[in-house]
């Protein structure tokens, strides 16, 4: 199921004009998340909207904006107010100019967006859009409302579709001098600065997602798994950077740990493999929002299991949200 529109309105180029709605591209909701939990009764954490000199609840209806003057004064500022500066943006994304892509400095990306006509009229006003942006091999830089903040946001042509960019305001971005000012200006010699690139040829490469790795998230899963188990958890050693104090046989040992390492194995098709058995289907259990499927096998019997049962094949592990159920029972 798509996501929820995080916005749906009009996008226009002078007077061409279609419905659309505004779609995260991206999503953080298979990561593992935690609960913040009451070591001594197992509850979730509650938090509540307290004022901060009584101690008392708030209600939702009783809470209001207000900007900080100073210690103990705050300029009130009421939804209505709000509502009477409402800027034509937050229902049109209105397109300003069009850019070369390669001038917008990364460091003002924010996140992207994708943008697609809403309902069944409009395609072909979105197509003109479109076309236009891509024929032009540029980017469309308009303006929208988001969390009732203005955004600019760059527009790009993506198959048959459209990816927005928000951008950040120059007031957001540091500047890097603040940082890289204090950098030392050292020498590089041509020998070091010929290893170094004989490194980087070892491991260059063409850039492919899908072979990304979140490790973190892995070895969460293996903990979660473990637990569940009830498997001991052993401490993992940590790496440690060694002091580098010969540069010159640092980046030579570098180059010979590249050339030993062994090759990524080619991919076999389909046909070289012989055909797997079907694995038995699983009742798929409920799991909170936002929480994923334990997937890692567990080794072992469960604690429920007679230990003369004989062995019927390693089975994925219960979920998170299906084991705090039970407990919770």
């Amino acid at each position: 199921m798509a996501p929820r529109a995080n916005w749906k309105g009009f996008l226009r180029l002078s007077l061409v004009t279609c419905p659309v709605a505004l779609y995260p591209a991206t999503s953080d909701s298979e990561k593992i998340s935690f609960n913040q939990i009451n070591r001594a009764t197992g509850h979730r954490i509650k938090y509540l909207k307290v004022d901060a000199e009584t101690g008392d609840e708030v209600p939702a209806d009783e809470i209001m904006k207000g900007y900080k003057v100073d210690t103990d004064s705050y300029i009130e500022i009421t939804r209505d107010e709000l509502d009477n500066i409402a800027l034509e943006s937050t229902r049109t994304i209105e397109i300003d100019q069009f850019v070369p892509r390669p001038e917008i400095d990364d460091l003002y990306l924010v996140r992207p967006y994708y943008l697609v006509p809403d309902g069944k009229v409009g395609h072909d006003a979105y197509a003109v859009i479109r076309e236009t942006i891509r024929s032009m091999d540029k980017v469309a830089l308009a303006r929208v409302v988001l969390t009732n903040r203005e955004h600019v946001i760059a527009l790009e042509a993506r198959d048959n579709g459209l990816v927005g960019m928000l951008l950040r305001y120059p007031y957001e971005v540091r500047d890097a001098g603040d940082y890289f000012d204090d950098i030392q200006d050292v020498k590089i010699t041509k020998d070091m600065l010929d290893l170094a690139k004989h490194i980087v040829e070892q491991k260059s490469g063409h850039f492919q997602p899908d072979l990304f790795e979140d490790h973190y998230e892995s070895a969460l899963t293996e903990l979660i798994n473990s637990k569940m188990a009830g498997q001991p958890i052993r401490p993992q050693a940590r790496p440690r950077g060694d002091n580098v104090v010969d540069l010159m046989d640092a980046l030579r040992r570098s180059l010979g740990n590249a050339k030993s390492a062994p090759a990524a194995a080619p991919k076999s098709s389909a046909a070289d493999k012989p055909a797997a058995p079907k694995p038995a289907k699983a009742k798929k259990r409920k799991t909170a929002a936002g929480q994923k499927e334990m997937l890692l096998p567990i080794s072992g019997q469960g604690a429920g299991k007679a230990k003369d049962e004989p062995a019927k094949g390693k089975k994925p592990a219960r979920s998170v949200a299906g084991s705090k159920a039970r407990k919770a029972g």
